[in-house]
């Protein structure tokens, strides 16, 4: 066995993850970067609005996708390049969603894919105060100049997962999660005319259908909410499993529907940072590299102070929060 696997990194068009306008796949066989692949595509019929927050983020115009084959169209290239491959994203409940409604608005079926998430394994293998993309790139060696390029942003992935198999003397994906005593997740098999639809896809086809109101940007100190149950039903391999969640700073969603997601996602969403907490979640429009700049709140710095303690303990964007509950309000990009 060694250590084979593709990694793959979409950009969206808009705040519907079914919504791709460009793929990056890095194909790795034996430990070592052996093909790389990309294309920009337009988003399926009717999810193909380019939200200006999205273009902002990775800097796709709706004129660099005109005339390119849609996501439905090009998929059979995308996944000839897979093959039988594990596949390997980093948030891998995002790029796995993709896919997954991507093809069910395209009304086409999907493969099963056996997959790595490089932020649960960036959390188990290193220590981080933020386990986004830049960050664990940085730790594991690997070059990252253009962040939310899509072939840039798959090479990365696969370099930090080339990393943490070679700091844990593992010579397989089987090999890496054995020694981690971790299970390999999957993603099933699909389709469309079958199956029940994921949640991400009904509610754009609701919110397409008129269904779904827009939430206006709420001002003022935000309301707490309840702290719901973890669901004992929700899959681990989403990033969020098993974590303790706060939320700080000013969300584009209310801070109560915050915790419900996160809750679904198996988190235990909590009000104030204490040493049971391992995510915090922060608003205001913050990015991971505002953790250099100190452009952070109370409750952030707090979490530095804890991390520096020794606490295993993460800050994350709520656009990486979204992404990890499967979707973000219909007036919000990714």
């Amino acid at each position: 066995m060694s250590l084979d696997f593709t990694a793959i990194d979409f950009e969206t068009a808009n705040g519907f993850r079914g919504s791709p306008c460009a793929v990056g796949l890095t194909k790795v066989r034996g430990g070592v970067i052996v093909e790389e692949a990309s294309w920009l595509m337009r988003p399926p019929k009717n999810h193909d609005a380019f939200d200006y927050h999205n273009v902002r983020v990775h800097g796709i115009r709706p004129a660099d996708v005109a005339g390119r084959p849609r996501f439905g169209e090009l998929f059979p290239e995308i996944g000839a390049f897979i093959g039988g491959d594990i596949l390997a994203a980093h948030n891998a409940a995002f790029d796995l969603g993709v896919i997954r409604s991507g093809l069910e608005v395209s009304g086409l079926p999907g493969p099963a894919y056996d997959y790595v998430c490089t932020v649960m394994l960036s959390r188990r293998c290193y220590s981080l105060v933020s386990n986004s993309l830049p960050f664990a790139a940085e730790e594991a060696g690997v070059p990252l100049v253009n962040h939310h390029d899509a072939a840039e942003d798959a090479r990365a992935c696969a370099g930090i997962l080339i990393d943490i198999a070679a700091r844990n003397q593992a010579n397989s994906i089987a090999e890496l999660y054995f020694s981690l005593g971790l299970a390999l997740p999957q993603q099933p098999a699909f389709h469309p005319e079958r199956d029940n639809l994921s949640k991400p896809t009904l509610s754009a086809l609701a919110a397409l259908g008129g269904t779904s109101a827009t939430r206006p940007f709420l001002s003022g100190w935000p309301e707490e909410g309840d702290n719901p149950q973890p669901n004992p039903e929700a899959e681990p391999g989403n990033p969020l499993f098993g974590q303790t969640v706060v939320f700080t700073g000013q969300l584009a969603m209310p801070r109560p529907e915050a915790k419900v997601r996160s809750a679904e996602m198996g988190a235990r969403p909590e009000s104030r940072v204490t040493a049971r907490t391992s995510v915090l979640v922060v608003g205001d429009g913050f990015v991971a590299n505002d953790l250099r700049s100190g452009r952070l709140t109370g409750k952030a710095r707090r979490v530095l102070e804890l991390h520096d303690r020794g606490q295993p303990i993460e800050v994350i964007s709520e656009g990486e929060f979204l992404q990890m509950v499967g979707g973000v309000p219909v007036h919000m990009a990714q």
